[in-house]
């Protein structure tokens, strides 16, 4: 990916809690499923740093706190359902490569990342376990619009449906490795196995490991 060309975008909740990783509750109690989520973003934000990239735009539903690191772009996420706010986080940017990220999957490496924007692709896809999936991208992001509006979310099909979408649509697609979202404690404790060195969601994990009834 060249440095003078892409845009990253990362969508987000602030880590508030009882507002994000519900399902984390139980065995978490909502305070320390937040603590969960604070780690699997900043973890997030800090691979993104890692990743050449023009822009770096973090989609925000709250306010950033001190888990934001310097070298983002804030900007609030739009009204509407999440495909509606898919469509309106690519409208943000500009001529270039685009690829949007999801803060559910702080096993994520800058080597996962390493074609997108320069393997001739018109978009990239990335399947999540539970049939979502966890990023996007297109080499034209005004062309997003059209393709994610309409995505039924949060579904088993979501991916399958949204991928369908891109090859109707003619656009040749890099497929990027399935990860597995964090929306449960099952998917926590799978997850933190594939965590990299330095992890502070693996970190996060261990501390509270004590404290799961």
């Amino acid at each position: 990916m060249e440095a003078s060309s892409a845009t990253l975008l990362v969508i987000a909740k602030e880590p508030v809690p009882g507002r994000v990783k519900t399902r984390l509750t139980p065995p978490y109690t909502p305070q320390e499923a937040a603590v969960l989520a604070e780690a699997a973003l900043t973890d997030t934000l800090h691979t993104m740093l890692r990743v050449p990239a023009r822009r770096r735009i973090l989609v925000l539903d709250g306010a950033p706190g001190p888990w934001l690191p310097p070298g983002f772009e804030v900007v609030p996420q739009a009204s509407g359902g999440l495909d509606e706010r898919l469509a309106a986080a690519f409208e943000r940017c500009d001529d270039g490569p685009a690829l949007l990220v999801g803060m559910d999957t702080p096993h994520l490496t800058p080597d996962l990342l390493a074609g997108v924007g320069r393997d001739g692709h018109d978009a990239w896809f990335g399947p999540a376990a539970d049939g979502g999936f966890w990023a996007l991208g297109f080499a034209d992001p005004a062309r997003a619009g059209d393709l994610v509006r309409g995505v039924p979310m949060s579904t088993d099909r979501t991916g399958a449906v949204q991928r369908h979408r891109l090859v109707e649509a003619g656009l040749t697609v890099g497929d990027l490795p399935p990860l597995r979202d964090v929306d449960t404690a099952a998917d926590a404790a799978s997850v933190v196995a594939c965590c990299p060195p330095g992890s502070r969601f693996a970190a996060a994990l261990a501390s509270l490991a004590e404290t799961v009834r």
